[in-house]
């Protein structure tokens, strides 16, 4: 059985997201929950919800039926990070000039699976 989460418009790249994202691809569940607590990275707490997220609502799917779910046998069967919109700024330059600022943002989708 499988269930997903998604997350949109996270601010910060899809770059840098992906970075955390791709450790915990294939983890158990708890075991990419205790990987993602201890990141230096501001990005970790938010994948750490959505991954949160993902596993209540495998818990509810599960609890409807007849099967109870085991924690230990809940994984990360698929994760990504797609880029977002991108707010456009301008900043003033030198000699009349403007730079272009581009904060960007991304969408965090993670799917987890129980092991049958």
């Amino acid at each position: 059985m499988q269930a997903r989460a998604t997350k949109r418009y996270l601010r910060g790249s899809a770059r840098k997201m992906r970075l955390l994202i791709d450790m915990i691809r294939g983890r158990n569940a708890d075991e990419a929950l205790a990987l993602l607590r201890f990141q230096p990275k501001h990005a970790a707490k938010e994948a750490a919800d959505v991954l949160k997220s993902a596993v209540a609502n495998l818990e509810n799917k599960m609890n409807s039926g007849e099967a109870r779910m085991d924690r230990r046998e809940v994984f990360v069967s698929e994760a990504f990070v797609n880029q977002g919109p991108m707010l456009k700024r301008i900043s003033p330059a030198p000699m009349g000039r403007a730079y272009r600022i581009r904060k960007r943002m991304n969408h965090v989708t993670i799917v987890v699976s129980t092991k049958n």
